[in-house]
């Protein structure tokens, strides 16, 4: 019997959102942590993953702005209704969504741009952006964003760059927006967790970014072929070594780089556990080697079936203590941990780049069970360095999604439990194959999305809307 038959004939199906719930309780020692009744905002999304609320792009003016941003160069996009408008949310799929395949680049994979706001749930049809472009469904409220697809090539707008080939979405896994001074940042496992990971830099229009800083980068990094000795005229050797050698899994900003220039830096986490910055106009650098996080290479979260990609969760603190610069904290899934990395400025190259400190874990203070995502409780909205879903706002917890029993867990930012809540959809917890997969809070921090998955068809697969909690 199939899956979809499976949990009819048990009765546990909830018929319009076609996701799986059970009745019942999920089993914790002690007292069942309280429950969170979710809204099903969307459906038939395969492999749902990385989620954001977009939120605002801010515009400061010169000379406080380090780039172009979105408000002065597309204002066009961030208008109500549009791709890029404030309230919309992205989400990463497994999923072309019936565009075409680039050629040898990778798997198929895609960000959508939806619409929450609508009371109903969002069935999105599986070939609805066939045409390759940023098509739109369901009244607009389900616009595609950008995809594995020729449309999308780095090539496009940057035609000598050493990723020209590759477009900036493929296997998508970890996504941080640059809501202070610039664009879209995805992370993508485009070949697996073992394969050369991707990152890029998207444009509101989805593609690569135009007029990059660097002709040799464009808008995507892929493996060593965007490290710094391969992209800066004339050549300079790497400040650490380090490179996207295996799957792309997790990103965070961490805002303009230390060496003056006012060009972003971002931090990606490999599925190898290392840690790697991009510098928007330098190129890549190491920062953490790997092993520094746990790594997930060769691991499952749904075994033997193996459909979903292990990912880990990543978010940055900028309000530290000197000679800590910035902190991340990333989820280390089949530890039941989460590592606390700080980062000093420093390197062979003094003053250039960002560089490992100490490494802690946390995870002995609070119920974790598979974490496979944070997200913060406050979301850092408002100031022009850092602000991003995946910045924490001064002093904030942060939210942490276990996959294993289904539970949110706010935390202290020492590791200390706030709450715990279980997740439930019409007054039933999720149980059975349906698993947390990604998590997001609004700008506002009334509210929290998060990813759902299934091994089993896609109609088990999409977005929940929760309450958040104190």
């Amino acid at each position: 019997m199939g899956q979809t038959s499976r949990h009819t004939a048990l009765g546990i199906m909830t018929v319009a959102a076609g996701i799986a719930v059970l009745g019942g309780e999920i089993a914790w020692p002690g007292e069942i942590p309280p429950a969170l009744d979710a809204r099903v905002v969307a459906i038939n999304i395969p492999g749902a993953s990385a989620i954001a609320q977009v939120g605002t792009f801010l515009n400061v003016p010169p000379p406080g702005a380090c780039a172009n941003p979105i408000p002065t160069k597309f204002p066009s996009f961030i208008q109500p209704g549009a791709i890029l408008d404030p309230n919309r949310i992205l989400v990463g799929s497994r999923s072309n969504f019936g565009a075409p395949l680039a050629i040898s680049v990778g798997e198929e994979g895609s960000f959508l741009s939806i619409d929450p706001s609508g009371p109903g749930i969002l069935s999105i049809p599986p070939n609805f952006a066939s045409s390759g472009d940023q098509a739109s469904t369901l009244h607009g409220a389900v616009q595609m964003f950008s995809a594995n697809s020729p449309q999308w090539l780095n090539g496009v707008k940057n035609s000598s760059a050493n990723t020209k080939q590759y477009t900036g979405v493929s296997n998508p896994l970890g996504l941080s927006n640059n809501n202070a001074f610039g664009r879209i940042w995805p992370a993508n496992a485009p070949f697996g967790d073992g394969g050369a990971g991707s990152s890029s830099i998207l444009d509101p229009t989805g593609l690569p970014l135009n007029g990059a800083p660097n002709a040799k980068i464009g808008g995507v990094y892929v493996g060593s072929l965007t490290n710094r000795d391969a992209v800066t005229t004339p050549s300079q050797p790497q400040v650490i070594p380090g490179a996207l050698n295996t799957g792309a899994v997790a990103t965070a900003l961490l805002g303009p780089s230390p060496d003056g220039t006012c060009r972003a830096v971002f931090a990606v986490v490999t599925a190898d556990g290392a840690i790697v910055q991009e510098h928007t106009a330098k190129g890549l650098d190491g920062l953490a080697p790997a092993g520094t996080v746990n790594s997930i290479v060769g691991r499952s979260f749904d075994p033997p079936s193996n459909t979903i990609e292990p990912r880990f969760g990543v978010i940055m603190n900028p309000y530290t203590q000197l000679p800590v610069v910035r902190q991340l904290f990333v989820s280390e899934p089949f530890n039941n941990t989460i590592a606390v990395i700080n980062l000093v400025i420093g390197g062979t190259v003094p003053n250039q780049v960002f560089s490992l400190g100490s490494v802690s874990r946390i995870g002995s203070l609070a119920p974790l069970n598979l974490p496979v995502d944070l997200a913060p409780a406050k979301r850092d909205t408002d100031d022009p360095r850092w602000a991003s879903n995946t910045t924490l706002d001064n002093g904030s917890d942060f939210y942490v999604a276990n996959r294993g029993d289904n539970t949110i867990v706010r935390m202290g930012q020492n590791g200390t439990m706030v709450a715990i809540r279980t997740v439930e959809v019409n007054g039933r917890p999720l149980l059975g194959d349906d698993r947390l997969n990604g998590i997001a809070t609004s700008p506002d921090g009334s509210k929290i999305y998060v990813t759902f998955t299934n091994p089993g068809p896609a109609a088990l697969h999409g977005i929940l809307e929760l309450p958040a909690f104190p």
